[in-house]
């Protein structure tokens, strides 16, 4: 069974960026496995074990949120069609710390009932 595989126990904190993760679409998931293998490969090329080893699911979702600001400004600014795209990019999840709220009362058996084998190995190779 999941929790028993993942062994979530209790801990809120851990829960609650499973509920998280679970939230994303495929192409956020994709944007997020992107960011933490192109993080340790450059970790790999200046030889920095620390870098590797400290990337947590917190430290992603950060970044993530911190670059997805950075690109929906530069949308905004953008002259034409271009610029109104910055406003698709409000429903991203990416852009929000906040679970979403047809997750955030799921319980454990209840994310494990949710996550198809296919995405759990993706959620868990983070």
């Amino acid at each position: 069974m999941y929790t028993e595989n993942f062994n979530l126990g209790s801990n809120k904190s851990r829960v609650d960026d499973i509920r998280w993760l679970c939230s994303l679409n495929e192409s956020e998931l994709d944007f997020l496995i992107s960011l933490k293998v192109m993080i340790l490969r450059g970790a790999k090329k200046i030889g920095s074990k620390a870098i590797a080893k400290n990337l947590d699911l917190k430290f992603l979702r950060a970044l993530s949120f911190i670059l997805m600001n950075k690109l929906k400004g530069h949308l905004e600014v953008m002259p034409g069609s271009i610029g109104s795209s910055s406003s698709s990019l409000d429903n991203c999840k990416l852009l929000n710390f906040d679970i979403d709220t047809s997750f955030e009362s799921l319980s454990i058996e209840e994310l494990d009932m949710y996550i198809c084998s296919e995405k759990r190995k993706r959620v868990f190779s983070m």
